[in-house]
């Protein structure tokens, strides 16, 4: 019997009736329009690398790809490598790409050193992008060629030291990278020179060390492991507070005679800037998940990466910090930056 034909119910009582009714039909519309209003689950999320496969970005991205689609009910996710310029070809192509949480950046240091490191960028670190989460966080692992003296860092030196007509030389991701800067600073502490060898990415420098172009390179240990493995390239030390449990006879460079030296890389994800509030916090949400399932958290920690899951407005506060440090780091020792 309907509330308005029942003469036991009052009056008032029959409109609250008739509202929940109105209101019923009204979320049982709601739910049945659900999937047109996210029609851009439709579409591919793109994941977009700023260097070539086999890097420390491209390795996080394709852990965190099967259990993102899942999370997303299936949703094809894609990794897209944009190699090139110390990362500036990806990140201004998010930049310029439609803010409607389909397209992000993976990127990690670079971002927030190249506003330091490079004068004319094609777009604006602080004012195009919108962080979603800061992911993970990884020491840099020294990696030399077998035939380089040494088996630990202060080894290395040593040998150094003694043969200084002897130029030895390290590969980096790029100009202004952080495994340009870190290997700078450690340069002006410990005496030795070296020559600095820009490559495009984590893949080409791992190569070049291995094919004997480059004497050594600071990168991720999950960029280095399979190539440690395998015994092309052997580790001299680890630029963490700790040892790595995969390498528990690799001491750290603090341990190597440089107490406090630390370099920590890392991996953010961004959106383009007008992006909505809801799409960020609800991507937000989707990485954190992902970041918390314990297979990504096992796979990730055994690639040597410290996994961090924020929110995007700790990464964005990371970012400036980051780029403080290194501003006034390439300002002060005068670091020549050009190609």
């Amino acid at each position: 019997m309907s509330a308005t034909k029942n003469p036991s119910i009052p009056g008032h009582a029959r409109r609250r009736r008739v509202i929940a009714a109105a209101l019923c039909v009204a979320v049982a519309g709601a739910v049945a329009a659900a999937p047109a209003a996210r029609a851009a689950d439709d579409k591919p999320l793109i994941l977009v690398v700023p260097y070539p496969p086999g890097g420390s970005t491209d390795i996080l991205a394709r852990i965190m790809q099967p259990k993102l689609s899942e999370r997303m009910h299936g949703r094809t996710v894609i990794v897209e490598n944009r190699a090139g310029a110390a990362s500036q070809i990806a990140t201004a192509f998010v930049a310029r790409a439609a803010p409607d949480g389909n397209t992000l950046l993976v990127s990690f240091d670079n971002h927030a050193i190249n506003p330091a490191a490079k004068p004319n960028l094609p777009y604006d670190t602080f004012k195009d992008f919108v962080g979603i989460s800061l992911t993970v966080r990884f020491p840099l692992v020294i990696g030399a060629n077998p035939h380089v003296p040494g088996d630990t860092l202060s080894a290395f030196f040593d040998a150094a030291r003694k043969n200084p007509r002897k130029q030895f030389n390290f590969a980096s991701t790029g100009v202004g990278s952080l495994n340009h800067l870190a290997p700078e600073q450690l340069k002006r502490l410990s005496g030795v020179d070296l020559l600095h060898v820009p490559y495009g990415g984590g893949g080409p420098a791992v190569q070049a060390v291995v094919g004997g172009q480059a004497d050594m390179t600071w990168l991720s240990y999950a960029a280095l492991r399979g190539q440690i493995q395998a015994g092309k390239i052997k580790p001299l030390a680890v630029a963490g507070d700790k040892r790595l449990p995969d390498l528990p006879n690799v001491p750290t460079v603090a341990e190597s005679g440089f107490p406090g030296f630390e370099a920590y890389s890392w991996s953010g994800m961004f959106a383009p800037a007008k992006t909505p509030p809801a799409t960020v916090q609800a991507l937000t949400a989707d990485f954190q998940a992902v970041l918390a399932d314990p297979e990504v958290r096992r796979k990730l920690t055994e690639a040597g990466f410290e996994v961090i899951g924020s929110d995007g407005p700790a990464l964005d506060a990371y970012v400036k910090r980051e780029y403080q440090r290194w501003d006034e780091f390439i300002k002060t020792n005068h670091i020549n930056l050009e190609n």
